[in-house]
């Protein structure tokens, strides 16, 4: 009779129909981790801005060069403006909820008076036809982009305040419209910044969206806005030579920024000429470290330095998405997607003036282009991001349940101290193996 033993069948048991859901490999498990949003949006804030700071570094050189004779001057200017837009960032995703709240009515004053400086003769600066600078103490700040700031905050509130009355229009109009909107987007508007106003439009239409109001409503406010560009655009020649030069370009000097930002893209190829290596920055290309910032990424990184760019972009719109899913506040969701839209809409316009898809509209990469202000309160209104993040319930749980470095180090420090002695095993230690033991014992017993 055999003696082996018969191998369990794996036919599924009783009441185990269809047997056991496959576990979910770590890397997804780790997605759905409370932290994974938290961690994601540190992660691409980062990665942006420091490809950014070596990007500027690369693209302003030759124009550094030119104006201060020392190639890293503009460098470390946006140097210095990204280490302060940190610190921002920093103590930005430190501020509870309610405090944000608290502090968007005084941001709304502060970017109006900031943005009424630019009519001040000696204090506003005009560049390329736009009056959209303040110049303070040898500095240049561009008070629209607080005023994006200060927007998605106002409008976030007062569309959380009424998000039970949306269905009427008159709680639409007031605050979201009025007199949010309408004075910062008429602001900047006197200053003949339609680039700036198309991302202020934007982000509101992109929060209406977000808010749940009628489409009626909706498709009402977005033909004012359209119809409100269309208007700007017929008034000024400037505009309408570049949409003219945009659509009928026969000629490369008839538009000589597109034409060479597309040169830059294909002599890039694959994998670029190398950091450092591009030749339209050498006063080829005018604004290579602003507005066609991406052009010699491009050039220099080449097909796959791009793709990394709008991965990037995918990432933080995951991010943010990810935020809205998860926030009970109306007021996180709204401002959230405010953020997104903001940073998001300013990317593509940037992106799509570059490769030829839009006419030349003159607004910087969010992260990446040098400009100061724009830097700052780009980290700030992230870091903003990243505080709806940190104080999700279960996130809050769980970075409170990991201690941190030094927290680690005390906790091992303690549990070596309070580990039970074992006097036999010092006993052990000092004579050796526990059969050399044995043997000694004997030997003094006479055996």
């Amino acid at each position: 009779m055999s003696t082996a033993t018969r191998r369990p069948s794996t036919a599924s048991r009783p009441g185990d129909e269809g047997g056991a859901p496959p576990e979910a490999h770590p890397f997804w498990a780790r997605l759905e981790s409370p932290l994974s949003t938290y961690y994601l949006l540190i992660a691409v804030v980062s990665s942006l801005t420091l490809i950014g700071l070596v990007v500027v570094l690369s693209a302003s050189s030759v124009a550094s060069l030119v104006q201060d004779d020392s190639p890293y001057s503009l460098f470390g200017r946006q140097a210095m403006f990204a280490v302060l837009g940190t610190i921002g960032a920093v103590v930005a995703s430190r501020i509870p909820v309610p405090l944000w709240k608290r502090l968007a009515l005084p941001a709304f004053v502060i970017a109006v008076l900031l943005q009424l400086l630019v009519f001040v003769p000696g204090l506003g600066v005009t560049v390329n036809g736009n009056r959209n600078w303040v110049s303070l103490a040898g500095v240049r700040l561009q008070p629209s982009e607080l005023g994006k700031f200060a927007l998605v905050l106002c409008c976030a509130l007062g569309l959380a305040t009424k998000r039970r009355r949306l269905h009427q229009w008159q709680h639409v109009v007031v605050p979201a419209l009025v007199p949010f909107g309408a004075v910062i987007v008429g602001l900047v508007l006197l200053g003949r910044d339609l680039g700036t106003s198309l991302i202020l439009l934007a982000i509101i239409a992109g929060m209406l969206w977000a808010a749940g109001v009628s489409w009626k409503l909706f498709a009402a406010a977005g033909g004012l806005g359209a119809g409100l560009v269309a208007l700007m655009v017929l008034l000024s020649g400037n505009r309408m030579d570049r949409i003219d030069q945009w659509l009928n370009c026969t000629d490369v000097h008839q538009c000589w920024q597109t034409r060479h930002g597309q040169f830059a893209l294909a002599d890039g190829g694959l994998v670029g000429r190398g950091l450092g290596a591009s030749v339209e920055k050498w006063l080829w290309l005018p604004e290579p470290h602003n507005d066609f910032i991406f052009a010699i990424i491009g050039e220099e990184l080449g097909l796959g330095g791009t793709l990394l760019i709008l991965v990037l972009y995918a990432l933080l719109a995951v991010a943010c998405y990810r935020v809205v899913l998860r926030a009970d506040d109306q007021f996180v969701r709204l401002a959230t997607t405010g953020v997104m839209v903001w940073i998001l809409i300013q990317a593509m316009i940037n992106i799509g003036s570059v490769i030829g898809l839009l006419p030349v509209i003159g607004v910087p990469l969010p992260l990446v282009s040098a400009g100061g202000s724009a830097l700052v309160t780009n980290l700030a209104a992230l870091g903003m991001v990243i505080a709806f993040a940190r104080h999700e319930p279960a996130c809050r749980r769980a970075l409170a349940s990991r201690p941190g470095r030094w927290g680690r180090a005390v906790q091992g420090l303690r549990k070596r101290r309070s580990a039970p002695k074992n006097p036999q095993a010092k006993k052990v230690g000092r004579q050796g193996s526990p059969a050399r033991a044995v043997t000694s014992i004997d030997k003094r017993k006479g055996r």
